[in-house]
């Protein structure tokens, strides 16, 4: 069980993110500026800064150590092929979603509408690279060469480049239909 300083710290940090997320969603990401969210969740900037340091973008999309662990976890907790679990794990993100709730679709729906938060997203996908090259290699007993740095590469492009298509799920679907062809060995 957490401790009073921990909880209080998730706490602290539910408060910014939810104030955040209420405040983009009415106001769109650029018409809110940091201090109005430390205001709103009654906190000051320094606070702010202290919980995500990525600043606003943070706020809305966390940074890429749960990103990273996730993926790890669906590559070294998979039933079938990398690549099926792969792609599992990216329907249950963002845009993809088969039923995600209201706000969740607002949020995805902000962050493809809004440069600065696209831009981010992408960052923190990508640098989960060395970690996908890694785990892959180690479950599949394949050096991590150019080939496995590709096809994390490509991977971690796919949230980018399908989520802003007019259906992302469909998308995801093609995306990992191509890698199959360049993959098999990993497929299935």
């Amino acid at each position: 069980m957490a401790g009073r300083r921990e909880r209080k710290k998730a706490a602290t940090r539910q408060a910014l993110a939810a104030a955040a997320r209420e405040l983009f969603l009415a106001r769109g990401f650029d018409g809110v500026t940091v201090a109005e969210i430390a205001d709103a969740a009654d906190t000051a900037v320094s606070t702010l800064f202290a919980h995500f340091p990525g600043g606003k973008e943070a706020l809305v999309l966390g940074d890429s150590r749960e990103r990273e662990q996730a993926l790890v976890a669906a590559v070294r907790e998979r039933r079938g092929g990398v690549l099926d679990a792969l792609r599992d794990f990216l329907r249950t993100r963002g845009p993809f979603e088969s039923n995600p709730a209201p706000q969740a679709r607002r949020i995805a729906a902000l962050v493809v509408a809004t440069p600065a938060l696209r831009r981010y997203a992408r960052a923190l996908w990508t640098d989960c690279e060395d970690a996908l090259v890694a785990v892959i290699a180690e479950e599949t007993s394949r050096e991590a060469d150019l080939s496995l740095r590709l096809l994390a590469r490509y991977i971690l492009e796919i949230p980018d480049l399908a989520g802003v298509e007019p259906d992302p799920a469909a998308a995801l679907d093609a995306a990992f239909t191509h890698l199959r062809r360049g993959w098999p060995e990993l497929a299935g």
